[in-house]
Parts: C-alpha cells; sequence; structure tokens
C-alpha cells in the first residue's frame, strides 16, 4: 500500500509564498516521476509541475517562474514552492507519483486559497 500525505495548505494574499511537500511511503517500487495537479472548483485537473527520478522538470506555462519543484530522493518527498500567487492558483492541489512499472498513486489533496 503507498500513501502519499500532502503538507502545506492554506491561505495567503495575493503575492505571497506557500510551500506544499509531500512524502511518499510503503512499498514503492521503482519510482519515476512525481508531481502535482491542481483543480479548481468547475475546472478539469492540471499539470502544474513534475520531476523526474533524474531531477528533469517541467512545468504548466501558467507557474512557470513563479513556482519550483524539487525532491528528496532518499525521503521519497517532492516538494513545491510557490512564490507569487495569483487568485487564479486557488484549487486544491494533489500530489501524484508515477513508477516505471506504471503504476500510478495520488494524494488526498491540500486546498490553497489565494485571496485577499
Amino acid at each position: 500500500q503507498v500513501q502519499l500525505v500532502e503538507l502545506g495548505g492554506g491561505v495567503v494574499q495575493p503575492g505571497g509564498s506557500l510551500r506544499l511537500s509531500c512524502a511518499a511511503s510503503g512499498s514503492i517500487v521503482g519510482i519515476y516521476v512525481m508531481g502535482w495537479y491542481r483543480q479548481a472548483p468547475g475546472k478539469q485537473r492540471e499539470l502544474v509541475a513534475r520531476i523526474t527520478s533524474a531531477s528533469t522538470t517541467g512545468y504548466s506555462d501558467s507557474v512557470k517562474g513563479r513556482f519550483t519543484i524539487s525532491r528528496d530522493n532518499a525521503k521519497n518527498t517532492v516538494y513545491l514552492q510557490m512564490n507569487s500567487l495569483k487568485p487564479e492558483d486557488t484549487a486544491v492541489y494533489y500530489c501524484n507519483l508515477g513508477t516505471t512499472s506504471y503504476a500510478e498513486y495520488w494524494g488526498q489533496g491540500t486546498q490553497v486559497t489565494v485571496s485577499s
């Protein structure tokens, strides 16, 4: 059983920062990619950022230059540093893990609200 535990959501004013973390535990073999998705009310879930085991990163255009994804392979943990937050970043953020055997796991989600 694989568990992904997300921490770090909350309420922040526009222009502020938040850092999300996601720790994976359980019987994990061959982690290939870890990433963050988000889903705003009435919208589809979308990719925010991802990082492979080789530390190759990818970002959605809407967050490039503002968000930074990183990972600690020894701790099976991925982080998302979010700076210059905007109201349109408000969403539930989900951690995602993919393995080399094509298994995929999701966290329970953490709410990020950007509001004055």
